[in-house]
């Protein structure tokens, strides 16, 4: 295997890794709803467990409301009762056509709570580059002792692996601080 190609690999798993990590985000709220925080939601859609948005169409209103219409109205108990047990923190309210979610205005606490759940996010998106970079170190290592490669070809990989790894790291305190200031923002 190339060094080229373990740097290029590397590169491409860190952006993963921060992809997933953006992804995590969306289901923290922050001062305003998002229709993301029903992104885990799952509808027993006639025996199977369906995603939310697959039956439904979830819109926001405003700041504090989203509305979730089920495309047949049949289904209208089956959304009101998976919201209802996924505890993200409103009652659904259902009007007979569709369910309303209410959501009050953040507390102090919940948006630190918040900031609190980022930075844990944060720190194990790290803990997965670090991981992506030992992979990488292994795979040099293979070649240095297979005589592919010299030692001073095998430390200069080391060093840029070590490169990307701390490029990716700042990578995701940078998201970590935007998501934290974003969540603390009243």
């Amino acid at each position: 295997m190339e060094l080229s190609l373990i740097y290029e690999e590397q590169k491409e798993h860190n952006e993963k890794s921060l992809a997933s990590l953006k992804r995590d985000f969306t289901t923290i709220r922050s001062g305003k709803v998002s229709t993301s925080i029903l992104e885990n939601v799952k509808v027993d859609y006639y025996g199977t467990a369906t995603p939310l948005t697959q039956v439904a169409t979830v819109l926001v209103n405003d700041a504090t409301t989203i509305s979730v219409t089920p495309w047949e109205k049949n289904l209208l108990k089956e959304v009101e009762h998976a919201i209802g047990s996924a505890n993200i923190g409103v009652n659904p309210n259902n009007d007979g056509e569709s369910i309303k979610l209410f959501f009050p205005p953040m507390t102090t606490e919940q948006r630190k709570e918040g900031a609190k759940q980022a930075k844990v996010m944060g720190d194990k998106n790290k803990i997965s580059i670090r991981n992506i970079r030992k992979e990488a170190n292994d795979k040099i290592k293979k070649l240095e002792k297979a005589k592919e490669i010299t030692e001073d070809e095998a430390k200069k990989a080391y060093d840029e692996v070590q490169k990307i790894t701390d490029n990716a790291t700042s990578q995701t305190d940078s998201l970590v601080k935007d998501k934290e200031a974003e969540i603390l923002k009243i």
